[in-house]
C-alpha cells in the first residue's frame, strides 16, 4: 500500500476542527486493512509532520431502507492522528 492509498480523506466536523485546534488531533477516514503504524507513516510524508499517536475506530454501516427495499452504508475505519506540540496541518 501506498501513502495515498491509505489515507483516503480527511474529515472536515465541527468536532475534528475543535479537537485541530486545542488537541493538535486530526481525524481522516483509512483504508480498512491499514494499521497504526502504517497511517502514522503515511500521515508523516504526506504532510511532513511528526505524529505522537494514533487512535483508529471501525466504522460499522448502518441498515438504510428505500421502499421495500432494505441495505446496509458501508463500513468504513477512522483514525485520529495526534501531533507533535510544533506541529500543525492546514487542511482549509
Amino acid at each position: 500500500m501506498n501513502d495515498t492509498s491509505i489515507i483516503i480523506r480527511p474529515l472536515i466536523t465541527e468536532q475534528s476542527t475543535h479537537l485541530a485546534g486545542t488537541k493538535s488531533a486530526y481525524s481522516f477516514q483509512v483504508s480498512k486493512r491499514a494499521n497504526k503504524i502504517q497511517i502514522r507513516s503515511a500521515v508523516e510524508n504526506l504532510y511532513s509532520v511528526k505524529v505522537r499517536k494514533v487512535r483508529t475506530a471501525n466504522r460499522r454501516g448502518k441498515t438504510r431502507r428505500k421502499g421495500k427495499n432494505i441495505g446496509m452504508t458501508a463500513s468504513w475505519k477512522k483514525a485520529v492522528v495526534y501531533l507533535k506540540p510544533d506541529y500543525h496541518i492546514d487542511l482549509f
